[in-house]
C-alpha cells in the first residue's frame, strides 16, 4: 500500500510539473501545443483558478469517487483537507480509503482533487493500454490547450440550483495512435465546476461510450462528485469533529 501510494506521489509530482508549464507562455510549448501557446480559459478554470480561496483553516471537503465497473458501484470517500485558510500555503491533504495521498503543489492553485482523479485515470489509461503515462497527460493537456468551449449550465447541490462552468473534451478523438487503443478512443471528460461550491469542483466525470458512441449508456464511467464541508475541525487530540448540513452535489 505504502509502495502505491509512493508511486502516486511520484506520478502527480509529474502532471503538476506539466501543467505548471503548460501555464506559462512561452514559445516552446506553442510548438506542441494548438494556439500561441497562452493559457487558455479552460485551462486557467481547471488548473490555475485559487479554488480553494475563501474556504477557511481545518476545514475537510468530502467527494464520492464512483467507479461503474465495481460490482456494488459503492463510493469511494476522497477528502481535502485545508490547513491553512484560503489554502494560502499551499498545504491542503488528500486522503482516501489508503490513507493519505499526498500532492505536491507544483505552483499550481486549483484543487488538488482535480490532480488526484487525473492521476487514477492517467494510471488506469497506462494499465489498460500499455502506453506511456507522460503520452496520456499531453494528450489531455492539448485538448484543453485547444480552447475548448466554458458551458454556462445550472448543476443541482442538496436539492438547490447553483450556476456552474462546464468543461467537456475528448483527448482521444483524434488521436494519431488510437488504434493501439480503438475501445477508448471516443472517452470523453467532463469537469463542472462553480464558485459557490467550497472548493468549487461539484463533478469530474469520465466516460468510455457504449456501441455506436452512446454516451447515455457508456460502457464505463468514473465520477468524483462533492458531497458535504466540515467546518472547523480541531487538531489532533481535541474535541471530536462537527459535521455541517452542506449541500450535497448530485452524481
Amino acid at each position: 500500500m505504502m509502495a502505491a501510494r509512493s508511486a502516486l506521489l511520484r506520478a502527480a509530482a509529474a502532471w503538476m510539473t506539466m501543467w505548471a508549464m503548460c501555464a506559462v507562455p512561452l514559445a516552446a510549448h506553442a510548438a506542441d501545443a494548438p494556439g500561441t501557446g497562452v493559457i487558455t480559459p479552460a485551462e486557467q478554470l481547471i488548473f490555475t483558478t485559487d479554488h480553494l480561496h475563501g474556504v477557511a483553516a481545518q476545514t475537510e471537503l468530502d467527494y464520492a469517487m464512483v467507479d461503474s465497473e465495481k460490482p456494488s458501484r459503492s463510493a469511494d470517500l476522497v477528502k481535502v483537507l485545508v490547513l491553512s485558510a484560503d489554502n494560502a500555503k499551499g498545504d491542503a491533504e488528500v486522503s482516501d480509503h489508503s490513507g493519505s495521498v499526498p500532492l505536491p503543489n507544483g505552483g499550481l492553485q486549483c484543487n488538488p482533487v482535480i490532480i488526484y482523479f487525473l492521476e487514477r485515470d492517467i494510471t488506469e489509461m497506462q494499465g489498460l493500454t500499455g502506453g506511456q503515462r507522460r503520452y496520456f497527460q499531453q494528450r489531455l493537456r492539448l485538448a484543453l490547450a485547444a480552447g475548448p468551449q466554458i458551458e454556462s449550465v445550472t448543476a443541482e447541490a442538496g436539492g438547490k440550483s447553483v450556476r456552474a462552468r462546464r468543461v467537456v473534451v475528448q483527448p482521444y478523438l483524434h488521436d494519431p495512435n488510437a488504434e493501439r487503443f480503438a475501445q477508448l478512443t471516443g472517452k470523453r471528460y467532463t469537469f463542472l465546476l462553480a464558485d459557490d461550491v467550497p472548493g468549487q469542483v461539484v463533478l469530474i466525470r469520465t466516460d468510455v461510450p457504449g456501441a455506436n458512441n452512446d454516451f447515455a449508456h457508456p460502457a464505463h464511467s468514473e465520477t468524483l462528485s462533492f458531497q458535504s464541508v466540515l467546518h472547523k475541525l480541531p487538531t489532533p487530540g481535541k474535541a471530536p469533529l462537527k459535521s455541517s448540513n452542506a449541500p450535497r452535489a448530485s452524481r
